[in-house]
């Protein structure tokens, strides 16, 4: 396993060193691995526990954005500065675990012997330990998605994914794409599963997303990806070797 694990994060001090000190432990397996994470504008402690936590973790890089530019270009400035092909993306909140980093690797080479076009192996949050009103939004907004794009994704919203970093940067970029990535890796050609994947309490800090603030984003941007979908072109590319 060589891969890139990218953190975005946003106010997020006090979940920094336990989630990096789970990441390093699942990781152990892996043949070479680094840990990203991209500070987005942060204002609250979270430059100078990133900038101790770097004396104390040697596998660990750290990019700042001087001003918050939301999740999606924080997932995208980590990717393009990853050095391995295989990228595995969680928030930094701590609710998604690091240990079902190696499972979702495994699934994706196991899968890929089978489905050559297979590039992402989403998390699914089967199990979700969130306020009930957060968990009937998301699966209301998931079956709205999922309906309209058609995905077939249960559970889009979970920042737990394993891909390919060349498939994700030939994606279109824009804000908020990081809750449609299924959708643009089907549209560029490439296949999705999603893989269970256990879910846990937010124990520090407060969340950066409200409901409405996500359902309003959610609206515009799916009849975006609609669009984007509606004019995608696949060709079949064949280089004419000399004779």
């Amino acid at each position: 396993m060589k891969i890139s694990v990218v953190v975005p994060v946003h106010n997020e001090a006090e979940n920094i060193v336990p989630l990096i000190t789970e990441i390093v432990q699942a990781m152990k397996g892996a043949a070479a691995y680094e840990v990203i994470y991209v500070n987005d504008g942060s204002q609250d402690e979270t430059a100078t526990v990133l900038n101790q936590a770097l004396l104390d973790f040697p596998t660990l890089r750290v990019i700042n954005h001087d001003q918050s530019c939301g999740q999606s270009t924080a997932v995208h400035t980590g990717i393009k500065h990853a050095i391995y092909p295989w990228i595995a993306t969680l928030d930094g909140d701590g609710q998604n675990d690091p240990a079902d980093i190696p499972h979702l690797y495994d699934v994706l080479l196991k899968e890929r012997k089978n489905c050559p076009k297979l590039a992402m192996v989403a998390g699914w949050r089967n199990k979700r330990h969130d306020t009930g009103w957060r968990i009937f939004s998301s699966k209301f907004a998931n079956g709205i998605r999922a309906k309209l794009l058609g995905d077939d994704t249960p559970d889009t919203g979970c920042g737990l994914k394993v891909f390919s970093r060349e498939s994700f940067l030939e994606l279109p970029y824009f804000n908020h794409m990081h809750r449609f990535l299924p959708a643009l890796i089907l549209r560029a050609g490439g296949e999705v599963i999603s893989e269970p994947v256990n879910h846990r309490s937010r124990t520090n800090g407060v969340s950066n997303y409200g409901t409405l603030d996500r359902l309003w984003a959610g609206i515009t941007d799916i009849a975006g990806v609609i669009w984007l979908q509606k004019r995608a072109k696949r060709p079949v590319v064949e280089e004419i070797k000399r004779k």
